[in-house]
């Protein structure tokens, strides 16, 4: 396949994402073969450790290709999306889940399908240009790709702050956040790729490991859990209109480009999801309601257009400038039954 290299390399599964000129976009085809390889590999006793990358320097991965996702919904035809998250977030869980450690190189661009795959593994390396974001509520849908549960798991109210205004994090902020493990600066990325290579030692990792360029996340944290600790959206807009800082402006001027109904719902499930016993499967599966009904009941489509297709950057909301009814957010996120999302191997 031209946009993905999988191969084995000494003790290293790799898996290289090469379509630099598309920011390394994700598309269904790359994810049916990431998981193929990573379902063959994790019975390979050949293989120690795997190994996530991309070609280019502005992108480790932008996101999902949405291209096809906004064609086929403009013809009625849903099911083609919901078949793509379905089995994108099954491997997702299989990233997550996996048993031997996956090594993941950020640079650039990694942001919601990129965070799926490049923020789930058990080392995840950063470099000077990494640039981690869910900026779902652009498009009128959520933080996915469980995406959602490292926002639960993010300190304080940091994880509604970044759902919600699709924040984008540098190295030390990613690190702080919990997306990311390591800053290692990227000119030390190809020698010590070909060492984890020859050695299937992650230890390594670590002995590269250096201190990055400092964030601002911590900084502002408690301002983040003061102004972030509503029970629902209208709170949060409403603490953030009387505080008038320079944060709370720009936290505003962030949550009004985003649908109201994705913002309204994505502040819901970090709260839903906080108050279970948190696990990337009930993740997935909550945010599975929603994206599945995205297309037809939500702002997706009319988000493609005004981003992507049209860019005219003035998308019409379904509820643009008025509140989100409880009924609405319970809509969305009401359990889908007998097509509810499962993690059932084939």
């Amino acid at each position: 396949m031209s946009d993905i290299e999988i191969h084995t390399t000494g003790r290293a599964g790799r898996i290289t994402l090469t379509r630099p000129k598309a920011l390394n976009a994700l598309s269904y085809d790359m994810c049916m073969a990431i998981d193929t390889a990573m379902r063959n590999w994790r019975e390979d006793e050949s293989v120690d450790l795997i190994i996530l990358d991309a070609v280019g320097d502005k992108a480790f991965c932008a996101g999902g290709d949405i291209a096809e996702l906004y064609d086929t919904g403009c013809k009625g035809d849903f099911a083609y999306g919901q078949t793509f998250w379905r089995d994108e977030y099954r491997l997702n869980a299989l990233i997550f889940e996996y048993p031997k450690p996956v090594v993941s190189f950020l640079q650039g661009f990694t942001m919601g399908g990129g965070v799926g795959i490049g923020c789930h593994g058990s080392h995840r390396i950063v470099g000077e240009t990494s640039q981690i974001a869910l900026p779902e509520c652009s498009i009128g849908l959520v933080p996915d790709v469980g995406g959602s549960l490292m926002l639960a798991l993010a300190p304080g109210r940091l994880g509604e702050y970044l759902g919600t205004t699709g924040h984008r994090m540098g190295p030390a902020d990613a690190i702080y956040a919990g997306f990311a493990d390591h800053f290692i600066p990227i000119e030390e990325w190809p020698g010590l790729i070909e060492l984890l290579e020859a050695s299937g030692n992650t230890d390594l990792l670590v002995e590269h490991s250096q201190t990055p360029p400092t964030g601002n996340l911590e900084k502002v944290q408690a301002e983040i859990d003061v102004l972030f600790n509503g029970e629902g959206l209208n709170d949060i807009l409403n603490a953030l209109r009387f505080s008038e800082t320079p944060f709370s402006d720009a936290a505003q001027k962030l949550m009004g480009r985003n649908s109201p109904l994705s913002v309204a719902c994505t502040i819901e499930m970090i709260h839903r999801l906080k108050a279970l016993d948190l696990s990337i499967r009930k993740a997935l599966e909550m945010e599975y309601r929603f994206t599945a009904r995205a297309m037809e009941h939500g702002d997706f489509l009319e988000g493609i257009r005004a981003q992507i297709i049209d860019k005219d950057r003035s998308p019409n909301w379904r509820h643009h400038g008025k509140p989100v009814p409880a009924v609405d957010i319970s809509a969305m996120l009401r359990p889908l039954g007998s097509v509810a999302l499962t993690f059932e191997e084939d």
